[in-house]
């Protein structure tokens, strides 16, 4: 497998996660597809990649922790 694949699949998450109604799981399909960036930016030494889908997964998995908490 190349890397660019794991971009197009981030994409594909991030895309789908964009199209969400329900809060939660626009939350985790963005996660899933800033994990996979993250991953993809490491793997292909693209650091500012890396580092902005790595913060922005923090960022959903705080929200997704407010989220659980409210219910």
């Amino acid at each position: 497998m190349t890397w660019e694949y794991l971009g197009y699949i981030a994409s594909v998450f991030l895309v789908i996660s964009l199209m969400m109604s329900n809060v939660i799981k626009l939350r985790w399909f963005n996660l899933t597809g800033c994990v996979c960036f993250t991953i993809y930016g490491v793997m292909i030494s693209a650091w500012p990649v890396a580092f902005t889908n790595g913060l922005l997964a923090l960022v959903n998995i705080y929200h997704l922790y407010k989220l659980h908490r409210a219910h």
